[in-house]
């Protein structure tokens, strides 16, 4: 499995349903083991669940940096 790749898509997944944003908000490891739709080892599924979760807060902060882009242009 390409971990990389497999976090990409969960984050798409993830990103795009607010209902399965908001269940991954709060308890983030059953719904990745519910999307992987593989048996992993819990230790290996923590270490997914905190990429996808680490990707989606980046990509979020990079949405508001752009917003604040103009912010101090004259």
């Amino acid at each position: 499995m390409d971990i990389k790749a497999k976090v990409e898509e969960l984050v798409e997944q993830i990103q795009k349903n607010p209902q399965i944003l908001a269940d991954f908000r709060e308890n983030p490891i059953p719904v990745v083991e519910k999307l992987v739709g593989v048996d992993l080892p819990d230790d290996q599924i923590m270490k997914v669940a905190e990429l996808v979760k680490a990707k989606i807060d980046l990509d979020k902060a990079g949405d508001l940096l752009k917003g604040l882009g103009g912010l101090f242009k004259k």
